[in-house]
């Protein structure tokens, strides 16, 4: 079953990876200062920005993880890139001036002088750990695994340690030098890589003759039963995994904290030349997840019905399992002797280091400018911030390469993309409330702040076990479910923490006037000519996009 890798394959893997590492270096090679190591100089263009936007989000997770879904459960998982938009439109023009107006390093500066200190250390020691412990050690474990998949039985064969250990070693190098000029530089390639690596497969998937193209998937799919319809955006309330009612209330909660209040996204457009790049950096990267469905889970459902059919007819002993999908179908389709196998895997190489170099780089800022600057070593030299963050970030590396040796395993059944929100959802809530009460409240006070972001993961994790108990004796789990869905979980949680911090503040004084800096349409106002002139046609249309697409697959 495996397609052989033949000289020019291999040239292009090594190369790519090669090329990645001279990028990194190249553009990392006077990093002078603690502004040029941590946001790129804020010289960065909005091409720049909005490939490296697209590029830290758009990973293997979306590769192989997203296809797999598509695979499993179908075209419901496109709800993660169609209501992105809604979050890339808040991070635009509501979070973007502020940030930028307050000259911020860290979003964490925003909380402490919104808020007060306590606020902005919760907000970096939670970031902190889902970066490290969530996210980068879930993108080795998925991207080590695909890699070993695909080379299996070939000259370059390694294994799932071995795939972790080349992740680690590449992304460490280049990010440890260059800072975030060199992580925002080859996240562009790599998004080039990804794009091209990804509509290949689509392409080659979409054109096999069970298939017939997206038209024939499309008709295929409305000939089957309505329980085994796949090509359908909204799905049952007890859905176990994307019911629409989770949709529409936890995951945009889980989207305006990625997009709008997550450190590793919006540090890229804190790193533009000027307000109008970053803006339109965002919303460029905004069109192109767009393409995002159709690329990847799309694909993977067509993906499920090659599989059947080849099973069908003996080719396959079993179907895979659904993070086994993508490097499956590369074997299957992919005709060998063009070294298209190669880039196909320069690609997934591209777009596993494009978000993991952008989490050590994000999680180095968050420790050394809210912990060693701020209380370690408050005068530390330009070249000490510098030092300590690569320091930091080779510590990182450490920690995630371990976990995902240790505690991930290459043969877990799991739709792996699912477990990454459905992690994080126990923080986002208390974040995000805490965000969004600053910025549109005035009254909103530092322990109504405070105690929301310390308490909604407590009352996360016990809401989850008790909910199982309240479905059976209520009758809730008829229309919930016997499971309470992280979805689901993420929302209660987050009216949890809107009803502390309200309940708190308003037992509060009123802050002084000078919380009214703090505010969005304060400073939104003084803006508001330059926006409807320059970005608000991208933003109706990038808008308008998104709702037709919602409503086309519904």
């Amino acid at each position: 079953m495996a397609v052989p890798l033949t000289p020019l394959d291999i040239a292009i893997f090594i190369g790519s990876i090669l090329i990645v590492l001279g990028i990194g270096l190249w553009a990392g090679r006077k990093e002078d200062s603690a502004k040029d190591f941590y946001l790129a100089g804020r010289s960065v263009p909005w091409w720049g920005v909005a490939g490296s936007i697209f590029g830290t989000n758009v990973s293997a997770e979306h590769l192989v993880g997203m296809l797999g879904i598509g695979y499993s459960i179908g075209f419901a998982q496109a709800h993660f890139e169609f209501l992105a938009i809604g979050g890339l439109l808040m991070l635009a023009f509501v979070f973007l001036p502020m940030y930028r107006g307050m000259g911020l390093y860290t979003l964490s500066e925003y909380l402490s002088k919104r808020y007060d200190e306590r606020s902005g250390v919760l907000y970096s020691t939670f970031n902190i750990l889902t970066i490290v412990i969530v996210r980068m050690a879930l993108g080795f474990y998925i991207g080590a695994r695909a890699l070993s998949f695909l080379l299996d039985g070939t000259p370059l064969g390694l294994s799932y340690e071995a795939g972790i250990a080349i992740f680690a070693l590449v992304t460490a190098t280049y990010t440890i030098v260059g800072g975030l000029k060199a992580v925002i530089w080859t996240d562009v390639m790599q998004s080039c890589l990804l794009l091209a690596a990804g509509i290949f497969v689509a392409v080659l998937v979409f054109g096999q003759p069970e298939i017939g193209g997206l038209g024939g998937l499309l008709a295929q799919d409305a000939a089957l039963p309505a329980a085994d319809q796949k090509f359908h955006l909204y799905l049952p309330p007890d859905h176990p995994q994307l019911p629409w009612t989770g949709v529409f209330t936890g995951l945009m909660i889980i989207h305006i904290f990625y997009w709008s209040t997550n450190q590793f996204i919006a540090q890229r457009a804190l790193a533009a030349k000027s307000e109008y790049h970053a803006r339109m950096g965002i919303l460029a990267a905004g069109f192109v997840k767009l393409l995002i469905p159709f690329v990847s889970i799309a694909t993977g459902v067509a993906a499920g019905l090659l599989f059947e059919s080849r099973l069908a007819s003996g080719e396959l002993d079993a179907l895979p399992l659904p993070d086994d999908a993508f490097p499956l179908l590369v074997q299957m389709i992919v005709p060998a002797g063009y070294g298209l196998v190669g880039l196909i895997t320069a690609g997934l190489i591209g777009a596993i280091l494009s978000s993991i170099d952008s989490m050590m780089n994000s999680g180095a800022t968050l420790l050394t400018f809210d912990f060693y600057r701020r209380y370690v070593n408050p005068q530390a030299s330009q070249r000490r911030l510098i030092l300590v963050g690569r320091v930091t970030i080779l510590v990182f590396v450490g920690i995630a390469a371990c976990i995902a040796a240790v505690i991930y395993t290459e043969d877990a059944s799991d739709n792996f993309f699912l477990k990454v929100p459905a992690q994080m959802g126990h923080v986002v809530p208390g974040i995000t409330v805490a965000f969004l009460g600053g910025v549109f409240w005035r009254r909103a006070s530092a322990s109504g702040a405070f105690w929301a972001l310390l308490i909604s993961p407590v009352f996360s994790f016990w809401i989850e076990w008790a909910y199982p108990g309240w479905a059976a004796g209520t009758g809730i789990g008829n229309l919930f479910g016997s499971q309470l869905n992280f979805l689901h979980r993420t929302a209660v949680t987050s009216a949890f923490a809107l009803a502390v911090l309200a309940a708190l503040s308003w037992k509060s004084r009123p802050r002084p006037k000078d919380v009214a800096r703090y505010i969005w349409r304060v400073r939104a106002g003084r803006r508001r000519r330059a926006f409807l002139a320059s970005e608000i046609p991208w933003a109706w249309l990038l808008a308008a996009s998104t709702v037709y697409l919602l409503v086309r697959f519904a």
